[in-house]
């Protein structure tokens, strides 16, 4: 068991950390550096005149992308071995795991490590207002595992009262609320911002959905071969 989580965790994840590099550095990483250039104060977005949705930007920097690839390769090994881990425990119940029903696990990923949190405090860029970040890291960490708890109840629980705790642990996050900043400022455009934060998210989804489907085919590869 152990064995076969490790190296279907690493075949996922090593993929999936490359593929979702790629798609940072295309679609995430110019709107970070367009918003850090109205942070440092090179573009001046209120008060000044019209200024270009399209400045010119640094091009391919094999240092900071090369360990973008590397970094990236290595968080998705991490997600890859929490998420075979439960699939493996899903496994022991009764349940199958192949590319299809990893595509489900994948999305639950999603959900619970971006999505939900999103939901109150989205991605930011540089430059916004911000608040007490350890306030938002208790509150970020309290989400994902309230809303994990959440859609494992929802996936494996049977009993009515289970569905209900679901729901109660997937409302609560946000009806406490995230930590926000008393007034909204910053030199970003909101348009950059919500940009990013689109971005961000559609990103997420693609590697997660990706991960999922990578980690239960090669679960059920793995199972065969045994």
């Amino acid at each position: 068991m152990f064995s076969k989580i490790v190296t279907s965790a690493l075949f996922a994840g090593f993929c999936t950390g490359l593929i979702a590099a790629l798609l940072q550095i295309v679609f995430i990483q110019p709107v970070l550096l367009h918003a850090e250039l109205y942070e440092a104060g090179t573009l001046v977005h209120f008060g000044g005149g019209a200024v270009s949705a399209s400045p010119e930007l640094p091009g391919f920097d094999a240092m900071r992308d090369g360990l973008s690839l590397l970094f990236s390769a290595l968080i998705y090994v991490g997600y890859g071995l929490v998420l075979v881990a439960c699939m493996g425990l899903a496994a022991e119940r009764g349940a199958t795991i192949t590319a299809r029903s990893g595509l489900i696990w994948g999305v639950a990923g999603f959900v619970a490590l971006h999505f939900a949190p999103a939901i109150s405090l989205p991605p930011e860029v540089p430059g916004g207002a911000y608040t007490d970040i350890t306030a938002r890291q208790i509150w970020w960490w309290g989400t994902v595992i309230a809303t994990a708890l959440a859609l494992a109840l929802i996936a494996f629980g049977r009993a009515p009262v289970l569905i209900a705790a679901a729901v109660a642990l997937l409302l609560a996050p946000h009806v406490i609320g995230a930590p926000h900043p008393e007034s909204f400022a910053g030199p970003v455009p909101p348009e950059l911002a919500t940009l990013f934060a689109t971005r961000a998210l559609g990103v997420g989804l693609a590697a997660w959905a990706l991960l999922g489907t990578l980690a239960g085919y090669f679960w059920a590869r793995e199972s065969t071969e045994a």
